[in-house]
């Protein structure tokens, strides 16, 4: 196993440097020439300006802007951070020990870096607010999702409890609002195949052997609205979103099922009524039995 490299750059605002492997062959004579290619949507005259700066390393430190190209050698950058919107929403947290960190995510903040939400991210403010540099997700959970998330705080037991939601090794409970229809019949077991297409932002449910299985539970109703318990089978994209929608009651304020609506990242206002409220495991370190309960809510009666 090749032994991971300690980046020559320290974390800026909770993000790691990107490494960029070079080539062990090519034509360029610089490393600027090969950064000018390998880095498309970056202007040269950006590119030109942070190797001026002294912002591009190598093992040895900053890199001359003529540093000649190295073929199998490593560089590494902090790259131009997207302009975002403050998420005006706090991270509680629920449990901390040496291992592991529970939270409750709110509504409108992304997990993980990616795309347009980067700094504005849970484990990001986390890695920043708790002085934890080396805090990594377990797994993840929506955007417009609120609720527990779990990360890892010892490097060296990620891929155990990463692997115990890759396993489906962990049960999880949730908590949605939506329209009550005395019609269905619940509790129901809800199966289809659902797909995701890259670049596409919402899945479909299509024809097919069955690949995503709910347990929808009716809690209590009034007005025409009910809270439910929903409980994944499986892991899809979106699976209890669109089985809600399937059974003719889509969660209260979901701008994607049955109808995709677009909505500005920076609109805070009715949040999607869906909470991650359990997370129930056996911890792969200790053995123990382990159950977290989210300290948020929904509240059925207001719209």
């Amino acid at each position: 196993m090749r032994r991971k490299l300690r980046p020559p750059l320290d974390q800026r605002h909770g993000l790691d440097p990107a490494r960029l492997r070079l080539p062990d062959e090519g034509p360029w004579a610089t490393v600027r020439d090969h950064l000018v290619e390998r880095l498309p949507r970056v202007a040269p005259e950006r590119i030109d300006l942070m190797l001026a700066e002294g912002r591009v390393y190598d093992l040895t430190g900053p890199i001359a802007p003529d540093a000649a190209f190295t073929p199998g050698g490593s560089v590494w950058f902090h790259r131009d951070l997207p302009d975002e919107v403050a998420v005006p929403f706090e991270i509680r947290v629920v449990h901390r020990d040496d291992a592991i960190l529970v939270v409750d995510k709110p509504h409108f903040l992304a997990t993980i870096p990616r795309g347009k939400h980067v700094v504005e991210t849970a484990l990001v403010r986390l890695r920043r607010d708790l002085g934890l540099p080396h805090l990594s997700p377990a797994h993840r959970l929506d955007r417009v999702t609120a609720g527990l998330v779990m990360f890892v705080v010892e490097p060296g037991l990620r891929g155990k409890y990463q692997t115990l939601f890759a396993d489906r090794a962990v049960h999880k409970e949730y908590e949605a609002i939506a329209p009550h229809d005395p019609a269905l019949t619940l509790p129901t077991r809800v199966t289809s195949r659902i797909v995701k297409v890259k670049g596409v932002i919402t899945a479909q449910e299509v024809p097919g052997p069955p690949n995503a299985e709910t347990l929808v539970e009716l809690v209590e109703h009034r007005d025409g609205w009910g809270r439910y318990r929903l409980v994944p089978l499986t892991g899809r994209t979106h699976q209890l979103r669109l089985h809600m929608a399937s059974l003719g009651v889509p969660i209260r304020n979901d701008d994607f099922y049955p109808v995709l609506r677009e909505k500005p990242l920076d609109d805070f206002t009715d949040p999607l009524q869906l909470l991650a409220k359990v997370l129930e495991f056996t911890d792969p370190v200790t053995g123990e039995h382990r159950r977290f309960t989210s300290n948020l809510g929904l509240d059925l009666y207001s719209r």
